[in-house]
């Protein structure tokens, strides 16, 4: 997994849990469900870079 790849894996997951602590905070939960999908995207990306990496070696 290419460090790019990771970094930007993580913001992802990143930005999904600061609109989720958001839509909570303010009672918003189209805006806490989008914050859970972008965190649940950057989990599947970096679960599918860690599957390529177990296949270079």
């Amino acid at each position: 997994m290419s460090t790019a790849d990771k970094a930007e894996n993580k913001a992802e997951e990143t930005k999904g849990q600061i609109k989720e602590t958001a839509g909570k905070a303010t009672g918003n939960e189209e805006l806490q469900a989008e914050g859970e999908a972008d965190q649940a995207k950057g989990n599947i990306k970096q679960a599918g870079e860690k599957i390529k990496d177990v296949f270079k070696k």
